[in-house]
């Protein structure tokens, strides 16, 4: 017997004296808590403060809440607005706000905090990293306490979808500037305590609005980096549950185990070879042309074990707007050298990849030095840790290449932003995009989408690899976990344990 069954044993009967001591009450209060684990620890526990999607995961909306709320299937229903009204024109939104809801610290919430909330996204002088979804918004005004009025510049159909995403969580003005250290919403749990690289603790939110339908009574989310490490915390039962598992090499092991549930999902994590559009060589077409023909997503994905769907741009193969552009630049080393010789490099090139710590980054960075060594583009890499990549590769855009999931749904618009990471600046593509959110016909916006799919694909921004999966290993008892993810997201408002 190895030592991690001793210990999952030990545990297993440490349990049952328990419950044989104290009776039914401690036993009860046990199936309160919740351990899950995360691979990548968030920065900041403020959304608004950082791009980082474990942000988001952990906080919204457990202690942020939006105007609306995305489900489970990626759906918009009511938040803190109970209900809205849009103009015919789709220029006016009019919310009304549910009413009696407080604030952690026990401030109420009204339409003035709400005009301070969604103010602070289009400011000009505004840093939040989503800023640019918002700048449709002219502006905001407090009718009454309980009814938000949103005036924009032009109409925007994914307004709704924005304002129900946690970047746009609803903040008070008090508790605001230390938000970043000490979170405080209106959602169903209450920030606890922050161990730094262990863990962050969260506690059922007395006030809540609806408190009896959260059956949760404490949650920690614990960092756990290593995938292995994962691992031993589930069979060693230190974690009840890991959302994002990082190890889908070992899944088949856990799929034997019957303590555990493996849900294999879909996520909106376009995992990218992101490339520099703006550093030489890479602002070359025909570079970034020859990357994406020495490009095998089939090998990608099997070290992947088998878990994601290629793709061959920035859109997720679930939306029904997805069009398959795989083939855009098919595998071809010949066509790759070709073309990096047409571009005045016909001894090939080198190039720094760095990566953050996160598996699916390490494994694909493997495999891509070996694929653009093939066309003779030596890759040399670097990991970093991921406030260092938020800073040197996200932040100031000091890099050549790098691996990433982006995971926010409708991201596509990253193509159009000003200054964004990858440096690409198409006017082409900003007027495509500018016709996608200004469009009330959806159909039409559709056949939108896959054209600006279509730009992006041809011009290489970046090697597009595959929609990566979300594989979630739990405990079987543990129920009201999310198979999917539409949006980076644990919302742990209805996660129980089977009675």
């Amino acid at each position: 017997m190895t030592a991690l069954h001793r210990r999952h044993l030990l545990g297993a009967a440490g349990a049952l004296a328990t419950v044989g001591l104290f009776g039914p009450e401690v036993w009860a209060q046990a199936k309160e808590k919740l351990v899950i684990g995360m691979s990548l620890e968030p920065p900041v526990l403020d959304p608004t403060r950082n791009a980082a999607a474990s942000i988001r995961e952990l906080t919204c909306p457990n202690v942020f809440e939006s105007l609306g709320r995305i489900d489970s299937r990626g759906e918009i229903g009511p938040g803190l607005a109970q209900s809205w009204t849009i103009s015919p024109d789709g220029k006016e939104y009019v919310f009304k706000l549910r009413t009696g809801v407080k604030f952690h610290d026990g401030e109420s919430l009204d339409a003035s905090v709400v005009k301070f909330s969604i103010d602070r996204l289009f400011a000009a002088d505004s840093a939040v990293p989503a800023k640019s979804l918002y700048t449709d918004i002219e502006k905001v005004e407090a009718v009454d306490p309980a009814t938000v009025k949103i005036t924009l510049k032009s109409p925007n159909s994914y307004l709704l979808y924005n304002l129900s995403l946690g970047d746009a969580g609803i903040m008070h003005p008090k508790s605001a500037p230390t938000n970043d250290k000490q979170p405080i919403g209106t959602g169903p749990f209450v920030f606890k305590e922050r161990k730094e690289g262990d863990s962050i603790s969260f506690a059922k939110f007395a006030g809540y609005r609806d408190a009896a339908s959260v059956k949760l009574g404490s949650v920690i989310f614990k960092v756990v980096k290593d995938p292995s490490a994962q691992v031993n915390a589930l069979l060693a039962g230190d974690v009840d549950a890991f959302p994002g598992f990082q190890a889908p090499e070992l899944v088949a092991r856990l799929r034997k185990d019957a303590r555990f549930a493996v849900v294999v999902g879909t996520t909106e994590g376009e995992v990218i070879m992101a490339t520099n559009n703006k550093k030489k060589p890479f602002n070359d077409l025909k570079v970034r042309q020859a990357m994406a023909h020495a490009l095998n997503r089939a090998e990608l994905i099997e070290a992947e074990s088998g878990f994601g769907t290629p793709i061959g741009s920035h859109f997720p193969p679930h939306n029904k707007a997805y069009v398959d552009l795989t083939k855009t630049y098919p595998l071809d080393i010949a066509k790759g050298k070709a073309l990096l010789a047409e571009a005045g490099y016909p001894n090939g090139l080198e190039a720094s990849l760095k990566l953050p710590p996160v598996g699916y980054a390490t494994r694909a960075g493997e495999v891509l030095v070996s694929q653009l060594g093939k066309i003779g583009i030596k890759v040399t890499i670097t990991q970093l840790q991921w406030p260092q990549w938020l800073s040197e590769v996200f932040k100031e855009g000091n890099y050549d290449l790098t691996v990433v999931a982006h995971t926010e749904a409708n991201d596509l618009d990253r193509y159009a932003r000003d200054g964004y990471y990858w440096g690409y600046d198409s006017a082409e593509f900003k007027a495509k995009w500018r016709d996608v959110v200004a469009t009330t016909d959806f159909a039409k916006r559709d056949e939108l989408l896959k054209e600006c799919q279509r730009i992006v694909a041809r011009d290489a921004v970046n090697g597009f690899l595959y929609q990566l999966a979300k594989i979630g290993v739990w405990k079987k008892e543990l129920m009201g976990m999310w198979e999917n993810s539409p949006t980076p997201c644990v919302d742990l408002s209805a996660v129980s344990w089977k009675a």
